[in-house]
């Protein structure tokens, strides 16, 4: 199997000012950022690598929660990552990405944010009062490697600096 990419964490200071805009009212953002894990596979097989709760976070029906991991990936040229919801979490409770498919291309790593990998997710539950807790921990998003080729007449030259949106369909 080849080795395309390496995931890190993001420098605590990145990591705090993302978490406080999601989360204001945390005192323990050191102690968070501390037990963050980096993802991994769960078996030899597996494809997807699980994403953890920094911290326990309760999914809510019809209400979208922005969960910044902590993590960058450094990917090789010609690969993306991409990020799914954990399958057990979508299958038993409807929680799906609020971008259906998050896109992490091998650039994002140098963004101006170092290539914070933030996870939205949404619970779109049918019965009433739904709620999902996710332990600190727990996966709850995975995201796996592909291979991605070019046109023989591309000729994209733009850098990126930022995250969701920020190369804006350029041409």
């Amino acid at each position: 199997m080849e080795r395309i990419a390496e995931f890190t964490k993001v420098s605590f200071e990145q990591f705090e000012k993302d978490w406080l805009k999601c989360f204001p009212y945390t005192d323990d953002v050191r102690k968070i950022y501390d037990n963050i894990k980096l993802p991994r596979r769960a078996t030899g097989g597996s494809a997807g690598y699980d994403f953890y709760a920094p911290k326990s976070i309760t999914l809510i029906k019809d209400k979208s929660v922005l969960i910044p991991t902590g993590i960058r990936a450094k990917i090789d040229e010609g690969w993306v990552l991409s990020v799914y919801p954990r399958s057990g979490l979508g299958f038993k409770h409807r929680v799906q990405l609020d971008n259906t498919v998050g896109i992490i291309d091998s650039d994002y790593y140098n963004s101006s944010n170092e290539g914070h990998i933030m996870i939205k997710l949404s619970c779109d539950a049918h019965d009433e009062g739904h709620e999902i807790l996710l332990n600190c921990g727990d996966g709850f998003a995975q995201g796996i490697f592909t291979q991605y080729g070019i046109t023989y007449n591309d000729n994209s030259i733009e850098e990126r600096d930022g995250g969701f949106g920020s190369t804006d369909g350029r041409k």
